[in-house]
């Protein structure tokens, strides 16, 4: 066989079999890409995204959309070839598989914390939203959760309205655990309650809850507090939450989404229900962001991702969390405007800029 042939030959063989271990081999990286983009003032899968009942709503105008992105399952682990075609793209990137499912967590237990936040997120924005307009919501701290085979089980419930601890009242989630943990292990620790289901049957009649009753727990000894390591903390295996009532219904409809990054959007498409102002001005604007009951807007993952998906799907402009500005800012798809936002009264005047065509009097990513 004449040499240039067998080098040829030689070669194709090598190039064959480094693909076919390029397929083989799997590699310790998954793939962000940009997801779809959803308008809260449309609707999906034939539903509307926001529906609001039992108060006056008015007609809206262009595009309020939250953004999302596609990442690989938590159970597949990428080839290299595909990992590398994922470095060279443009559009996805490649990150180390424990980024987005840290501690060994699997799918299962990613896609079960995730549909939690989203659905915080959901009642943040409400909460939010109604704050921002002057209407006013019912809170209550409540007990979220009861960890298994903990003092509470069985005594307390997930739902039970908690009013007070030793006698003092209780106003946000984290006094519980103040006061809670002023016990030494073993001691005992009164809880005054309103039992979950006559909560709900108050709130169900419209009613402001009553029946209130004292229940006792001794403390146990919890997790080292690593700030003090020396001092064991008093428990009672609990998490306490908030539970709002509305003065009317607000209904989010999305499937297949979860997390806590639409918040910011899912805020501004409910005020713009309620008030007859167009807040886009029929303009095409999509945005990301958490938010909180006071309006603050926090920063999210996967900003470079969700900027492509809102320009591919038509977007001018794009609210973006000012923590994520900087990275938002180092790589912007052509065409669209980056709006620095902090809080969701900071949103609402940058949307009236835009529908007042004011966008030299944007707060920009890039103005620091």
């Amino acid at each position: 066989m004449p040499r240039r042939t067998a080098t040829m030959l030689a070669s194709t063989l090598i190039l064959i079999a480094l693909l076919c271990a390029g397929v083989l081999i799997r590699v310790p990286y998954s793939e962000m890409s940009p997801g779809p983009t959803v308008n809260t003032l449309g609707d999906a899968r034939g539903e509307p995204v926001l529906h609001i009942s039992g108060r006056k709503t008015y007609p809206t105008s262009g595009n309020l959309n939250m953004t999302t992105v596609r990442v690989t399952g938590a159970d597949y682990d990428m080839n290299i070839v595909e990992a590398v075609y994922g470095w060279l793209a443009h559009d996805s990137v490649v990150v180390p598989h424990e980024t987005l499912y840290p501690d060994g967590k699997t799918e299962e237990e990613s896609t079960q914390e995730n549909a939690e936040e989203f659905s915080q997120s959901q009642e943040s924005a409400k909460v939010a939203a109604l704050e921002e307009l002057k209407i006013p919501v019912t809170s209550r701290v409540v007990v979220s959760t009861v960890v298994k085979d903990s003092a509470a089980e069985g005594v307390l419930h997930a739902g039970d309205v908690i009013e007070a601890v030793d006698g003092t009242a209780v106003e946000q989630p984290e006094d519980v655990a103040k006061l809670v943990t002023k016990h030494e292990p073993g001691e005992k620790v009164v809880f005054t309650i309103i039992p979950a289901k006559t909560a709900a049957a108050a709130e169900k009649a419209g009613k402001e809850p009553k029946g209130s009753r004292d229940v006792t727990l001794t403390t146990r000894k919890g997790p080292q507090d690593p700030s003090n390591p020396s001092e064991d903390r008093a428990i009672v295996g609990i998490q306490a939450g908030t539970d709002h009532t509305f003065p009317f219904e607000i209904d989010i409809k999305l499937a297949d989404v979860g997390g806590p990054s639409a918040g910011l959007m899912f805020s501004l498409g409910i005020i713009d229900k309620l008030t007859p102002d167009k807040l886009t001005g029929g303009k095409f604007i999509a945005g990301t962001g958490t938010i909180d009951d006071d309006g603050k807007v926090g920063p999210i993952g996967g900003i470079n991702m969700k900027l492509v998906g809102a320009r591919d799907a038509g977007a001018r402009y794009f609210l973006t969390p000012d923590d994520n500005c900087s990275a938002a800012d180092s790589d912007t798809p052509s065409g669209l405007t980056l709006v620095r936002v902090k809080t969701l009264d900071d949103a609402k005047k940058s949307l009236e800029k835009i529908r007042a065509g004011d966008t030299a009097g944007l707060p920009s990513c890039s103005k620091g």
